[in-house]
């Protein structure tokens, strides 16, 4: 009868098929996250071709406009060209013929032109929304040639901020006057201009403000220039800028954004955050699942001894009660014995085994109730057990016993140390098929005493070790495997020792040790 080699199997079992059970989960799990992470990177493509797309608009609008100022810096030659026709002195009775050069001045209609002579004074201006009329309200007291003198002043400020953005051009008319044109863009270049910078905002918006966004970093083809990123500041400074496109590229491989032949971008991008946590959801579930489990394993573990030491309790002092009765009788009946012509020598045995049925009766009491323990040599303890053995154990087993001459003085119950002693030896008599040698033997250290009990017998497997300990245990064809469990919960709950196999070896021996506190 084997309860606990069933009951371990029962847990192998249990164990292998939670063990399935994680596997697949955790495998459907990651499955589930696979696709998400595919979709997501579906997602930053689509994204990227949106990005692209915007990108080449920017491109396209940029040279747009560059192509316009080109255009409106040579019309502005032009008509500094026109103005030098017409301002050429008339030579002769020829008169010149004015119509093309007036016609070139006349067709601008758009860009606003200031033209200063070489002493900076206002030679005319044209495209300007202002006139003296409109400075009439702001000075009120000022005569027209005052007024012409302050808007001749502002236009000479004027041509100071145009010349910042463009380069003003230069013409000598004639011989010693030389005309400086200075202009601006106009209305329509200026607003290409503010939607080309719209469209660069909001290409760097895409990266910066998007929030639903996945972290993605955007680089020229060289990785040497970054050109927008969403990630924190100190992620994309120069120091830690290689080490990110490492990290990101060992996540996802960058996606590619050619712009045309030798423009290519790499945009790197990261899982979002609820990817990741998708990803570690499935193992912090089954790590709270695990505590959950293991919290009411310890529960139930608890409860199983508590009831286990009740019944072992109930059954050890119904069976202490249910022998008093015959053991009352027999007493009487030894009694009347030696009142009668009967060998004394058979009265005394009958009298030993009725004291020791009654120190059975005692040890089976004590299960459960509090034990007293006592300062009290083991060696006398250990050496009155195998004196009782020995006459009622085999003749072919050879007991032999090395306790000293010195009192080991150890806390112990002497009727429960004796049930343990007496437990161990039966074992180690049935492992030898009575027939071999036992050996008990006493050692101490400063702070222990130890009791080694050897024998000759089959001998154990280092996987028994344990298991023999453990209630419901034995490898005989009759018994309850409820001894050697015993003998653990004395020496270990009421003498704060320890009970183990210290070395077994099949077909040679086992020994076994009872480890006991000297204070």
């Amino acid at each position: 009868m084997n309860l606990y080699s069933n009951k371990q199997k029962w847990k192998i079992v249990l164990l292998i098929i939670a063990l399935i059970t994680v596997a697949i989960s955790l495998w459907v799990s990651n499955s589930t996250v696979q696709k998400v992470s595919d979709r997501e990177r579906l997602r930053a493509k689509q994204w990227a071709d949106a990005i692209k797309k915007k990108a080449e608009l920017v491109e396209f609008t940029n040279r747009a406009f560059q192509q316009l100022r080109g255009y409106e810096r040579r019309k502005i030659k032009l008509y500094l060209e026109a103005t030098k026709e017409i301002s050429k002195p008339i030579v002769g009775d020829a008169i010149p013929d004015y119509h093309f050069p007036i016609t070139i001045i006349s067709e601008n209609k758009d860009i606003p032109v200031i033209l200063v002579d070489g002493d900076r004074e206002i030679s005319g201006y044209t495209n300007i929304d202002f006139d003296t009329s409109q400075l009439r309200p702001l000075y009120p007291d000022l005569s027209k040639r005052e007024l012409v003198k302050k808007l001749e002043d502002s236009l000479l400020v004027l041509t100071g901020v145009w010349a910042k953005k463009h380069p003003p051009l230069s013409i000598e008319v004639v011989k010693g006057l030389t005309m400086t044109s200075y202009y601006t863009d106009t209305k329509r270049t200026i607003q290409l201009e503010k939607e080309r910078d719209s469209l660069i905002n909001a290409f760097n918006n895409e990266l910066i403000n998007d929030s639903k966004l996945v972290p993605v970093v955007l680089m020229n083809g060289a990785k040497d220039s970054l050109i927008s990123s969403n990630l924190p500041k100190d992620k994309t400074s120069p120091k830690n800028l290689k080490k990110t496109l490492s990290s990101l590229e060992k996540v996802n491989d960058p996606i590619v954004i050619s712009f045309g032949p030798g423009q290519e971008n790499l945009l790197y991008f990261d899982n979002s955050g609820e990817l990741k946590q998708l990803q570690t959801f499935p193992y912090i579930q089954f790590l709270i699942i695990g505590l959950f489990i293991f919290i009411g394993y310890l529960l139930f573990s608890t409860f199983r001894k508590a009831e286990q030491n009740q019944v072992w309790a109930g059954m050890a002092k119904e069976t202490a009660h249910q022998m008093g009765t015959p053991l009352s009788s027999l007493m009487a009946w030894v009694q009347l014995l030696e009142t009668q012509n009967v060998d004394p020598g058979i009265i005394s045995e009958m009298q030993k085994d009725v004291e020791r049925l009654d120190t059975v009766s005692q040890r089976f009491s004590k299960i459960g109730s509090e034990t007293h323990l006592t300062q009290s040599d083991i060696r006398l303890t250990v050496q009155g057990v195998m004196e009782y053995l020995r006459p009622r154990i085999s003749q072919k087993v050879e007991m032999e016993s090395q306790i000293g001459n010195d009192a080991v003085m150890v806390n112990h119950n002497k009727q429960l140390m004796e049930w343990v002693m007496e437990n161990i030896i039966r074992n180690a008599v049935d492992a030898m098929e009575s027939k071999g040698k036992l050996d008990v033997s006493i050692k101490t250290a400063p702070a222990r005493v130890y009791i080694d009990i050897s024998d000759t017998g089959k001998g154990l497997l280092p996987k028994q070790f344990k298991s023999i300990f453990e209630p419901g245990y034995t490898t005989k064809k009759r018994g309850w495997g409820l001894g050697l469990s015993l003998v653990k919960r004395i020496v270990k709950e009421y003498h704060k020792g320890k009970v183990y196999v210290l070395h077994s070896e099949v077909g040679k021996g086992t020994t076994i040790r009872i480890s006991l506190p000297l204070k």
